[in-house]
């Protein structure tokens, strides 16, 4: 097992929906910045785009690593290894100052640019945490009643048949997380971010 060190921002950062996938094991954290480019998805959650326009927070984060939890994360993230331009994100090796001035190399998870949805929106400043604080993801403002049922949904294999009353059947096509195919209902694609961001 080796040490890894990776900049970490936005759904993987401490308290966020996916900081339990490496909480564990983390031997040391330190605020940092990078050049980027951040952008808040409908979901709510920051995307970094390779670029130099902005100074952007986040925690530059020493993890106790393994082959296996790099293939791991690079498949969370939607790696493609043989076609790294036909994946979601690609992680790349950067440069971070930490408040001190001190710099480092470390790894970031930028997205892929062509994948880049059109109703994503340029964080001014690069700043996602003043971001989130004004405007939290849409994660922190469902229900648990929302939350399990999307849960529920987004863990069928599509055929079977998940109960829902009418009360929150209004509330998810209201949110328009939820499609009604006659017989039965699904995700929509929001609905699928959202439960990425859930699971």
């Amino acid at each position: 097992m080796t040490t890894t060190r990776f900049f970490v921002y936005g759904s993987l950062s401490e308290g966020m929906v996916h900081f339990s996938k490496i909480k564990n094991l983390i031997e040391s954290s330190t605020p940092a910045q990078i050049r980027a480019t951040a952008y808040r998805l409908k979901v709510g959650f920051p995307v970094l785009i390779d670029s130099e326009l902005d100074l952007v927070p986040g925690r530059l984060v020493d993890i106790r690593s393994t082959d296996l939890l790099m293939s791991l994360l690079d498949e969370f993230f939607g790696v493609n290894a043989i076609d790294p331009q036909g994946g979601l994100y690609h992680r790349k090796e950067v440069s971070a100052s930490t408040a001190e001035g001190e710099s480092s190399t470390a790894w970031v998870y930028f997205l892929n640019p062509q994948k880049l949805s059109s109703d994503a929106t340029m964080i001014v400043g690069g700043d996602w945490i003043k971001s989130l604080a004004e405007e939290p993801a849409i994660t922190e403002k469902l229900s648990d009643r929302q939350k399990q049922y999307i849960s529920k949904l987004g863990a069928t294999s599509g055929r079977e048949i998940v109960p829902i009353d009418l009360q929150l059947y209004r509330e998810l096509m209201k949110l328009e997380l939820i499609v009604d195919k006659g017989r039965r209902l699904a995700l929509s694609k929001f609905g699928h971010e959202v439960y990425r961001h859930l699971a």
